[in-house]
Order: structure tokens, then sequence, then C-alpha cells
């Protein structure tokens, strides 16, 4: 008896969901009708208000064109009633003038006859029958304003309801990724003059191959692209890859989706390791801030007695940032002393990369460049075969250098507030350039003997790191024309 309870409560459960399903899809049903009844009005009224403004447009187009015909036919008309009455009264005078003749002629035994042909003869002269042109000065054809509207009742004939664009086919060969720009180009494999935009979307994925439709990275939207083609700007590569895919729009609908296509767009992408950072440096993520107040423990002097230190040389023993990434030097203990560091996470190993500093120009000290991850946690950047670095002082007296083993070689230029960094692991290049006019500053010429790690140092100053940057295209050609004569690291004194 249970058994059969239990089975019917299944039946009546099961027959309690089809009822709402069945509810839900009549619910579904009546609400389509009322869409049918609304969208099938509006697509009439907006019907009616294109064919009134085509017959607006036909009427406008009439006025003008009946215009152009009065206006023909009134400046013909004048011209010809003026030369009509022109004639007429040449024509009058002349049967004046020969009927005078006829008389005289009679009376050719007159005594008077010689100064009557003279006065007829001086008549005949300055008759206006002799300077008529009797030429029309305007022709009656008017066909020239006859028209044909035959190609044009065709296309009006052909008139239907707007067609839903065929997707768009994006083409990779002419496709380009550079200097942290995208530009896409497309096609539309049938033509269709009626397109009036397309749609183009784009997100950034560490998968390589077709999307994946549970993807956390949103489509970014850009709308209104007239053109075939569009280039993305400015953009930042911390993914490995970039989707993208493209629909066409007319006035009314818009079209399926391109197949999506993925694009690699290579950049070296790295954080700084808050776990390596000296205690007076407040690292969040990219940007680094010194903190006089960031650790109070004893400077290790030589003779084995201790001091408190000053913000100056202050060791530090601290918690590591919370935004820890994975750190190159494995168990060692974070930088120290007077070495105010902090390492990137990313082990720089072969290939070309790049990236940039900004630093604020009041900082005393500054220093950018790479080291070996066994930089040890007292060593300065620059001042051991472990590091290479450009330097900025603005403490007791300005100094623009680049360092390297404890040499220094003074730089004769401007110092910018942003500084770019290529490295050229296989061709041992570390090149600093200005990051915002590409000029180059300083290129060392080493060969790296192990895996190098972006380094940065600061006292009483702040920077920020910007990265995800592809090696861009002028720097590349710099470093190619300048790697003959670039500084080296037998040059710095």
């Amino acid at each position: 008896m249970e058994d059969q309870r239990e089975a019917l409560r299944k039946i009546i459960t099961t027959l309690a969901v089809k009822n709402e399903e069945i509810q839900s899809f009549i619910y579904a049903l009546k609400q389509m009708l009322l869409n049918v009844e609304a969208n099938s009005a509006k697509v009439q009224e907006d019907l009616e208000a294109e064919f009134q403004s085509l017959f607006s447009l036909l009427e406008e187009l009439k006025e003008g064109m009946l215009m152009k015909i009065k206006q023909d036919r009134a400046s013909r008309t004048y011209e010809l009633q003026n030369q009509l009455a022109a004639c007429t009264r040449a024509l009058e005078s002349s049967e004046e003038l020969l009927e005078t003749a006829h008389q005289t002629l009679q009376a050719a035994d007159s005594p008077d006859f010689p100064q009557a042909a003279k006065q007829i003869k001086d008549g005949v002269t300055m008759a206006p029958a002799f300077r008529l042109s009797l030429k029309a000065k305007a022709s009656d054809n008017m066909s020239h304003l006859m028209v044909d509207f035959a190609q044009e009742r065709q296309i009006l004939q052909a008139l239907k309801f707007l067609p839903v664009p065929s997707a768009p086919v994006i083409d990779l060969a002419e496709s380009l990724v550079a200097d942290n720009c995208v530009t896409l180009v497309w096609h539309v494999p049938d033509e269709d003059s009626k397109i009036d935009h397309y749609v183009l979307e784009y997100r950034r994925t560490n998968f390589e191959g077709p999307p994946r439709l549970k993807e956390d990275q949103p489509w970014m939207v850009i709308e209104g692209v007239r053109q075939t083609e569009y280039t993305l700007t400015g953009l930042k590569f911390d993914m490995k890859f970039m989707n993208f895919r493209v629909k066409a729009c007319n006035k009314a609908v818009a079209g399926e989706f391109s197949e999506p296509v993925t694009l690699e767009t290579p950049a070296f992408m790295f954080r700084l390791d808050g776990s390596t950072s000296h205690q007076n440096l407040r690292v969040d993520d990219l940007s680094v801030e010194w903190d006089a107040m960031g650790g109070k423990v004893q400077d290790i002097r030589k003779d084995g007695k201790g001091r408190t230190a000053s913000p100056v040389n202050s060791p530090a023993r601290g918690n590591p940032s919370p935004k820890r990434m994975p750190s190159g030097r494995g168990g060692r203990d974070r930088f120290t002393a007077e070495s105010y560091t902090v390492l990137g996470d990313t082990l720089i190993d072969g290939g070309e990369h790049y990236w940039e500093v900004r630093y604020e120009p009041d900082s005393k000290a500054f220093g950018v460049g790479v080291a070996y991850r066994s930089l040890g946690r007292f060593e300065q950047l620059g001042k051991t075969a472990a590091s290479w670095c450009l330097h900025v002082n603005n403490w007791l007296q300005v100094s623009f250098a680049a360092k390297h083993a404890n040499k220094v070689k003074v730089l004769d230029a401007p110092v910018p507030d942003c500084l770019g960094v290529h490295c050229d692991f296989h061709q041992g290049l570390l090149s600093f350039y200005n990051a915002r006019t590409k000029q180059l500053l300083h290129t060392f010429k080493a060969k790296f003997t192990q895996p190098l790690l972006p380094a940065f140092t600061v006292w009483c100053g702040s920077f920020q790191v910007t990265t995800g940057l592809q090696v861009p295209s002028c720097v590349r050609c710099l470093q190619k024309r300048d790697s003959a004569t670039s500084s080296s690291n037998a040059s710095l004194t």
C-alpha cells in the first residue's frame, strides 16, 4: 500500500510539474500574441512613414522639375516675342519705304526726283530690316526637359523588406597585432548596400583556440563602426590571447556574429613580488611608495654594535605584501639595510621584453633595471655584478647615471619622468628609453648567465610600473640601428 502511495505521489508531482510547464507556455504564447500585435502595428507605422517620406521626396522632385520647365518656357517666350516685335517693326518700316519708292519712281520726270531718290536710297541704307538676324534666338525644342524614370521604376519595383545581413568574415591575414594595438579587418561575403554599421566585440583570454562558452571575461562592445576594419589602441595585454567577433547591422536588424577568431597578444606581464621588498617599501600590485616608518630595527655594524636605523638606512623585517606573488628568490629574506629594492615576480630567461616605469620627480633616489635572483639582500642595484640599472639621484647633488658592478656612467640627457626598459636576453642587450619620446638613453651589453628579474629601488618617493606591453616597433628599429655603437659595461667608469 505504501509503495502505491509513493508511486501516486510521484505521478501527482510529475503531473503538477507538467501543469506548471503548460501554464508557463500558455502565458508565453499569450505574451507572444500581444507582441505580434504590437510589433506588427509598429512596423506598419514605420512602413507608412517610409512611403510617406518617399511620396514627399517625389513631390518635391516633381515641383522642382516643373519649375525648371516653367522657367525655360518663360525665358524662350520672352526672347522669341522680343525678336517677333523687332521683325514686325522692321517689316512695317520696309513696306512704307517701298511704297514711297514706287510713288517716287512714277514721278521720275519731276524736277524733285533726284532729291527724292537720294532720300529713298538713304532710307534703304538705314532700314532696320537690313540689321535684323533672321535666325530665331531660341529653339522650340523642349525635349531636353523630358525624363525617363524606367530605371528608377525598376528600383522602386524591387523594393522589399530589409534582409538580415550576412555574417562577416574576419581576415586573419590582414589583421595585425603590434605596438599594443590590434587592427582587425573583415569583409561581407554577400554584397549588401543596406549595411549601416558594424558591431565589434572582443575579450581577453588565456586560452588558445575557439572562445570558451563559460569564460569569466565579458565581451567588450564597440558600436557604430562604419568601415570594414577597426584599430584598437592603447591596449594592455595582461592575457595571452584576444577573441574577436563582428556582426553587420542595417537600419532594422543585426545579422549573426562572424565566426570568432583568436589572436595571440604576446607581451611581458609581471607583478611586483612583495615578499622581496624592503620593509620601508609599501607594495600595491604594480605601485610602490617609500614609507619611513616601515621598520625600526638595528642596523648591523662591522664592530658588532648596534644603532637605531634612520629612514635612510633602516633594515626591514616585516610581513610580506598581502599581494605576494610567487618569488624567484626561493626562501631568501627580503631586501634590507640601504637596499630599498623590490623585484618582479617573473623570470626573464629568453626573448625580448619591455616595460615602463613612471616615478615621482621629487623622489630623492630612484633606480630601475634588472638583476639576477641571487642579488644579495644587502646589495644595491648597480653596485654588484648581479644587477644593471639606471639611477636618478635628487639628494644633495642631482645625477642621472647608468650603473653596473659598482661602475658609473653619467648620462648627458634630460631625466624623463617615465622610463622604458627593453631587455633582449639572448642578444645580451638591456636598453633604457624615454618612454614618451622613445629616445635611447643607454644600452648595456652583457652576456647574461642566469635568468633575470625586473628590479626597482626608491628612497623617499614612489613609482608605478606598467606591464603587459609589447616591444614598440620603433624600439626594435632603434635597437638594430644602435646595437653596434651603443654603450657597454666596459664604458662605465
